[in-house]
């Protein structure tokens, strides 16, 4: 019988559990199988189970070591895993696309908390832009530029 490797979920969640042990024994969750009955409201649970983490031991729980370090490091954070994303979308590997994408859902809902966004206001934004050509939309929104290097957010909402 040959024996068949494990997924990327299940290395990744024993990789967790290995770090974990190497500070603070953290609660060990086994993956649940994939539920037929999976749909979009997982994001709204997980949007529940990261902020109520927020204030959590940074110690034992990735949420709240993420959020403790600040948006710069978060933002980071989901730009690896974006980029990670994309590297498995262009290979054509569907079935680690999958997990990929979960990470970036997972980090861009850690950015959501941290900004004080809930996933409402999002669907909200979605469901507005609904019906509207992609295009017509793009070129409806102000034109908006980065702040300089080193400057803060505040820098950017400054009139000259």
């Amino acid at each position: 019988m040959i024996k068949k490797a494990p997924s990327k979920a299940t290395a990744k969640a024993e990789t967790k559990t290995v770090k974990a042990k190497k500070t603070k024994v953290a609660e060990t969750q086994e993956l649940p199988p994939l539920s037929d009955g999976a749909d979009a409201s997982v994001l709204n649970r997980l949007y529940d189970v990261v902020q109520s983490r927020k204030n959590a031991d940074p110690a034992v729980s990735h949420s709240a070591r993420l959020l403790s370090r600040g948006t710069y490091k978060i933002a980071q954070k989901f730009g690896e895993e974006a980029v990670e994303c994309l590297i498995e979308a262009v290979a054509g590997r569907t079935n680690l696309l999958v997990g990929e994408s979960a990470d970036v859902l997972y980090h861009l809902i850690v950015m959501w908390v941290n900004a004080g966004i809930t996933p409402d206001e999002v669907w909200a934004e979605l469901a507005r832009r609904e019906g509207t050509s992609g295009i017509a939309e793009k070129a409806s929104r102000p034109k908006v530029s980065l702040p300089p290097s080193g400057a803060t957010a505040s820098d950017a909402t400054k009139q000259d």
